[in-house]
């Protein structure tokens, strides 16, 4: 490394926020970027430490201590190639992935990890600012025709990959926009969707087509049309299947899904009207949000901006601690104490509770009735939960909304139809080792990302994108230059 003793002499110091009074009053980025000189020095923490755990900890596969010490250097260009080597997205990752890899930094071990996500971005954005990213186009085409359905970053990432290998991509969205569940899952205020028109602008240069309005496996789009039409089809449609909640009262107005407002309100910020009868809004309201994960507080900091009057979120896990054991853990994401950028911007927060009923007045939510839990291993060692006596307790609630996760992906239609393989989780079955890697049971069929792998990171979507790519090149042409 350009500086060994860094670490020891320059402290940790990432990216800071704007006030949260200012800042809930918009739906734009709040990210206050280092300066360019504070990064530079960051990069020279990354320490020489004979292995580095932070390959191990990115699903893409990062090459983390190369760039660090690019940057350190002042060589951003060197550092700008090195990052999409691996990543086609770093400007997606360094603004929504938890970052596993600063879990996995040597000096996480004294809870002063190297900034790596703020670095990341930090080199891709000034990589759009200076106009050194343009499109790769192939210098010859292989006529072949690759359908890729699902928008994602999955789906982006496969599609970006093959195009640069010379085959006619034709990427299938069901939406009216490009970018899944970066598009209308998470919001403008965390992650601006500027960032995937750009992208998109780039891979259509190198000669991807987009089909938005498209949704595969409807009655207008059957999916034996791609079988008839391509000659190979990449499904990338991701894990849409909410977790439900199935207690009395569950059928009342004003218990939503979580990903039903949080796409309302992108729609919102995109410009589009949402028609009055179906409308949902946060303004003057108590809300409960059910799960403690992203998604929920992806509902708080959205709640808050459109003015709810107090917000309450509900976790059924018990409070996690504030530090996690390093012996048992590092270099593994541990589970530890979390308060998000959202959660900071107001709400009370409230572990091992469980929600028995909703009640109303005259169809309309105005009560949740919940139970306080506690988590113990049975014989076999497998945690079990119960209701903790008389520690009933009551909520009032005028809108609620579900964050607990998906299930798998939706069956009905595409999947149905083509026929495929689902694993014991009810996502498509194919496998990321051996000759048919990404493969489905259906003849040059693929799949990759939360479709097949579950509900998972925006990290792993663009690696499996990667990935699946490799793999249909190779299915196509018999061998393949793309990096696996």
């Amino acid at each position: 490394m350009g500086k060994p003793t860094g670490f020891m002499e320059i402290a940790r110091q990432d990216r800071t926020y704007t006030l949260v009074a200012d800042r809930i009053q918009h739906y734009d980025e709040f990210v206050i970027p280092l300066q360019e000189q504070t990064v530079r020095s960051q990069g020279a923490r990354c320490m020489d430490c004979g292995i580095p755990y932070c390959h191990q900890g990115c699903p893409v596969n990062n090459i983390i201590p190369d760039w660090n010490d690019l940057v350190y250097k002042g060589q951003w260009q060197e550092a700008l190639q090195v990052l999409h080597s691996t990543n086609n997205f770093p400007e997606f990752t360094g603004r929504i992935c938890p970052a596993p890899c600063e879990a996995a930094c040597t000096l996480n071990l004294t809870d002063t990890p190297v900034t790596i996500k703020t670095i990341e971005c930090s080199i891709i954005d000034k990589a759009w600012e200076q106009g050194w990213i343009h499109p790769q186009i192939p210098s010859q085409r292989t006529g072949k025709k690759v359908a890729v359905v699902g928008s994602g970053p999955a789906g982006l990432a496969c599609s970006q990959q093959l195009a640069r290998a010379g085959h006619d991509v034709v990427l299938f969205e069901k939406n009216d926009r490009m970018g899944g569940l970066l598009r209308y899952g998470i919001p403008d205020f965390k992650f601006n969707k500027t960032h995937i028109d750009r992208r998109i602008a780039q891979m259509q240069a190198e000669g991807v087509s987009f089909r938005p309005n498209t949704h595969i496996g409807s009655p207008e789009y059957p999916a034996q049309a791609l079988l008839d039409s391509y000659d190979a089809v990449v499904l990338a449609g991701g894990s849409e299947h909410p977790r439900d909640l199935p207690v009395p009262g569950r059928e009342l107005q004003g218990v939503h899904f979580a990903m039903d407002f949080l796409r309302q309100q992108n729609k919102r910020v995109a410009g589009d009207e949402i028609p009055e009868d179906i409308a949902l809004s946060a303004k003057g309201k108590q809300v409960l949000v059910i799960g403690g994960g992203d998604t929920g507080s992806d509902c708080i900091g959205t709640s808050n901006r459109q003015g709810a009057t107090a917000v309450t979120q509900v976790e059924i896990l018990d409070r996690p601690p504030e530090k996690e054991d390093k012996i048992s853990t590092w270099p593994l994401w541990p589970q530890k104490m979390r308060t998000s950028s959202s959660q900071e911007e107001g709400c009370t927060r409230e572990w091992g509770v469980a929600t028995q009923s909703f009640e109303g007045k005259d169809g309309q939510l105005t009560q949740t009735n919940l139970v306080r839990v506690k988590w113990e291993k049975d014989d076999s060692g497998r945690w079990q939960m119960q209701d903790i006596p008389g520690s009933e307790f009551s909520l009032k609630t005028d809108i609620a909304f579900l964050a607990m996760g998906f299930v798998n992906p939706v069956v009905d239609g595409m999947l149905e139809q083509l026929g495929v393989e689902l694993d014991a989780r009810r996502n498509v079955k194919a496998a990321t080792e051996g000759d048919k890697r990404y493969s489905t049971s259906v003849d040059k069929v693929f799949s990759a990302g939360d479709m097949r792998r579950g509900q998972s990171l925006v990290v792993w979507a663009i690696r499996e994108g990667r990935q699946a790519a490799q793999a249909v090149d190779e299915f196509l042409m018999g061998s393949s230059d793309l990096p696996r």
